[in-house]
């Protein structure tokens, strides 16, 4: 990994998971695809996250075949930016498959595969540990703990510590949306004896300003969020990380405005990720959001019968017009 990249990744950036922009009758859009990264490197994000959940884990089946072009357009756009932005690929299990898309995000020039542990299915721990080794040995880790009601698969203390012992993994996204389970990735990277070394990532689109501001067992800190709500307002997202890094490196108090932005921005990704009805509707919440911000032309996703929950659309436009501060 490039010494500039590994510096940010441990300093903590603002990596938004990257959406699909599809056409009306569900084809890619590369012109509205190529715009979407130019909308986060615009933002100031520090890097970008392409073929994770967010931009829609069907992609990765070959008989869709998008794979490859979404990661090589994210790619195009990404080349000449800033030598520092963290080029996340993310990749799914089994080990097989997950070595295959690893290779061709290296040579596309991605930093690191964002893993999912889960995407191993109910395979026992050792088994999924080895195909982490593996992709390890072709692009550095960033762990994943995805969360439970979209898919993910509840690991404890032990699994991250032998994860986080690995030395190709580079950093964790803890994403469970579960206190207990986040303290469980804490106390795994501290006792592999490598939480210099390992940067922790909030995931919890729940809980994105107490994840950053919270002093956490053993000194450890989390640095940084990559997150599908940094997917939207994402210049407000990267106003709102500098300023909690500049108070947390400081040792300053944390103001209470900030503990009430944080209250905000659960309340917006409620409405956002459809907490209500089990986050059936978080992609098309998402597309929602970024067609009033004039960057997709409409909230399509792969399949005809994902798309807005009943009472979500009205649940956006309420946050929509409360918080106005959230996007920027």
């Amino acid at each position: 990994m490039e010494r500039a990249v590994a510096d940010a990744l441990r300093d903590g950036r603002v990596i938004p998971a990257h959406p699909l922009a599809l056409t009306s009758d569900r084809k890619l859009d590369e012109e509205r695809q190529r715009a979407l990264t130019r909308y986060y490197l615009d933002a100031g994000a520090g890097g970008v996250a392409v073929g994770v959940h967010t931009t829609q884990f069907a992609i990765h089946d070959p008989a869709v075949g998008l794979y490859r072009p979404v990661l090589e357009l994210a790619a195009e756009e990404l080349r000449g930016a800033d030598p520092s932005v963290i080029k996340v690929a993310g990749v799914l299990g089994p080990t097989g498959r997950a070595v295959r898309e690893a290779e061709l995000a290296a040579g596309l020039d991605y930093d690191l595969a964002l893993v999912a542990a889960s995407s191993w299915g109910d395979v026992p721990e050792p088994e999924v540990l080895a195909g982490l080794r593996a992709v390890g040995e072709v692009l550095p880790v960033f762990g994943f703990y995805l969360q439970p009601a979209v898919g993910g698969r509840a690991f404890g203390v032990p699994f991250w510590r032998e994860l986080a012992s690995l030395p190709a993994v580079r950093a964790i996204k803890i994403a469970p949306f579960d206190r207990y389970r986040t303290l469980d990735v804490v106390h795994g990277v501290l006792a592999s004896g490598r939480a210099g070394e390992v940067a922790l990532y909030t995931g919890n689109d729940d809980a994105i300003v107490a994840d950053l501001v919270t002093p956490l067992p053993g000194g450890a800190r989390i640095v940084g969020g990559l997150l599908g709500q940094f997917a939207v307002w994402t210049a407000g997202a990267v106003a709102l990380h500098a300023r909690i890094r500049r108070l947390v490196t400081a040792g300053e108090p944390i103001p209470a405005d900030l503990l009430e932005l944080g209250a905000q921005l659960t309340d917006a990704n409620a409405a956002v990720f459809d907490a209500a009805n089990g986050f059936r509707g978080c992609i098309p919440g998402i597309h929602e959001v970024l067609v009033r911000e004039g960057v997709l032309a409409g909230r399509w996703c792969l399949d005809p019968q994902e798309d807005l929950s009943p009472g979500q659309l009205a649940e956006i436009d309420r946050v929509w017009r409360a918080y106005p501060r959230l996007r920027g």
